[in-house]
């Protein structure tokens, strides 16, 4: 659920951050939106879930678009689907990704909604390497 305040965490090498049922939870739903991307143009694919305070989970995948200007991260698609749905305030977000870092732009997006909400990152693989906050 709310992680501590630290604003950042990192797994030892080879090693899975300890999470609570429900922010592992999120990253088994963003795993399989991940399996859903539609990345035409070879970017990473990437899955996102994210749950608001009432407990309603979202999840989204990369929207890659021949014009790149015009993609979707999946992060930011799953605020999307989440504030289009009236949530407002959330507790977790979960991203997997190939890559080694959640881009800035989405954490500062989910930030918009309120700071200090926990953005567990993990591979494709599943297994939550890093956390950050918004």
């Amino acid at each position: 659920m709310t992680a501590d305040p630290t604003p950042q965490a990192t797994a030892p090498a080879g090693a899975a951050l300890d999470l609570a049922a429900e922010d592992a939870k999120l990253l088994v739903l963003a795993r399989s939106a991940r399996l859903r991307a539609y990345v035409p143009d070879g970017r990473p694919a990437e899955g996102a879930a994210l749950r608001d305070t009432d407990g309603r989970t979202y999840a989204a995948a990369t929207v890659g678009l021949s014009r790149p200007e015009l993609a979707i991260s999946a992060l930011r698609a799953a605020v999307a689907a989440a504030v289009s749905s009236g949530a407002r305030r959330f507790e977790a977000a979960a991203v997997v990704t190939e890559s080694d870092e959640v881009a800035g732009d989405d954490v500062a997006t989910l930030a918009e909604f309120g700071a200090g909400v926990p953005v567990f990152l993990g591979g494709t693989d599943g297994v939550a390497r890093s956390r950050t906050n918004s």
